[in-house]
């Protein structure tokens, strides 16, 4: 797998030079002048740990989750303060982990954001179906959270009994969200299950809309290699008849697909993967800016002590050449299934076409992508190999990335 994505990292970056990251931060981060900036914060506690799950994650213990939520406000600040007046962000996402597990204290991480940032397109929340309450949604919706993910993973019996996974009440998940209604209601769905059909992802995605869902996210299994999970792979034949069936039956019901994986109903939106450029707050948080990509310790206690001495918990950065950002930006863009050729030239101060013209000539010819007006939008074919190529770049990449930063806090070195 790493042979795939070396070539294409030396075709497109035009350079045999890998993505160095090194243990070096600046105490500073120039997100001052970036546009389209995103904000991520991180609480990796869960009431029960998922063997498949590859996230930064921890069993939830009262007083550690408290210490924690405390250090994270002392970064939030720490970060925030560096630029003057206030920064406009588009969004602002929770993830975990269980951040409902901290429903308590959202309203005042928010508020500490605020102090900083203007957001703009809302707060969006991870839950677990259990967290799907009146108290716990209502408790949300007063913090100002206006966008809900559930991570529902299956509603089909024997697809939950693979992943471990309790069955979902879906009655009174209905009943709550019909009691606190929210802007944006996305469910979170796993394929390429052992034995899953179109049939299973259909009768999935209509149970997700009469729950009161107005988004849906269909994310493949992957196997990282530092979880614990058995289950076995699907083959490619398998994965690209179930992606392209159940791409095919939401258009068909007058969905939108909003990425690779994500549809959507009335305009409702759910991504915080899709930004220009970010910034990350928590253990394991990833920082995208113009000219550098960083990520935090995964090590709960050492991201503590780090941030309560002043300093940032950065453990790796990578200093981009113009190229691996071009390759970076790309990449992600991508996956919300369009690449626009003026804001590629917006950003980096050149045309789209006189970097990669050949690249998208020839996707065009494969019946990869279309175009118009400049905007190239990917097939039900390029979805697929979008989805097929980008397993290989989160087992070659982020698996390996992942892996090391459970076993070191603050590794030297790592080149991808």
């Amino acid at each position: 797998m790493s042979i795939i994505t070396d070539l294409t990292r030396m075709w497109l970056t035009r350079s045999v030079k890998p993505f160095t990251f090194r243990s070096e931060y600046d105490q500073t981060l120039p997100f001052a002048q970036c546009q389209d900036l995103g904000l991520y914060v991180h609480i990796p506690f869960c009431k029960q740990i998922c063997a498949f799950c590859p996230y930064c994650k921890e069993l939830y213990a009262p007083d550690r989750c408290a210490r924690y939520l405390d250090a994270l406000l002392r970064e939030i600040h720490l970060v925030g303060g560096q630029s003057p007046g206030k920064k406009r962000a588009t969004s602002l996402y929770f993830g975990g982990g269980t951040p409902a597990l901290a429903a308590d204290r959202l309203a005042q991480l928010i508020a500490a954001l605020e102090e900083h940032f203007i957001i703009t397109q809302g707060v969006g929340v991870e839950l677990h179906p259990d967290n799907v309450t009146v108290p716990t949604l209502q408790a949300l919706k007063r913090a100002g959270v206006t966008k809900l993910s559930i991570g529902i993973q299956s509603f089909q019996p024997e697809h939950q009994r693979t992943l471990g996974r309790p069955a979902p009440d879906r009655a009174a998940m209905a009943e709550a969200l019909s009691q606190v209604p929210f802007e944006t209601v996305s469910m979170d769905f796993i394929f390429a299950l052992p034995g899953q059909t179109l049939d299973h992802l259909r009768a999935d995605l209509d149970a997700a809309f009469q729950c009161g869902a107005n988004h849906v996210a269909i994310y493949p299994f992957i196997d990282f290699s530092f979880t614990s999970s058995a289950v076995p792979p699907m083959s490619r034949r398998e994965k690209r008849a179930l992606l392209d069936g159940i791409t095919r039956w939401c258009l068909e019901r007058g969905c939108t697909r909003t990425s690779i994986w994500t549809f959507s109903r009335g305009g409702a939106g759910y991504s915080s993967m899709t930004r220009d450029n970010f910034l990350g707050f928590g253990c394991s948080a990833a920082t995208l800016l113009r000219d550098q990509f960083k990520i935090n310790t995964f090590d709960l206690d050492e991201y503590c002590k780090r941030v309560n001495g002043g300093a940032l918990p950065t453990a790796l950065t990578l200093r981009f050449t113009p190229r691996q950002r071009m390759v970076y930006y790309l990449f992600w863009t991508a996956y919300s299934t369009k690449v626009d050729a003026e804001a590629f030239a917006r950003f980096f101060g050149v045309h789209l076409h006189a970097m990669y013209g050949l690249e998208l000539r020839l996707a065009k010819r494969l019946g990869l992508v279309t175009e118009e007006n400049g905007v190239y939008e990917m097939t039900l074919k390029g979805a697929f190999y979008y989805h097929y190529y980008e397993s290989f770049y989160t087992l070659s990449y982020i698996d390996k990335m992942w892996g090391l930063l459970r076993a070191q806090p603050f590794p030297d070195r790592m080149e991808l």
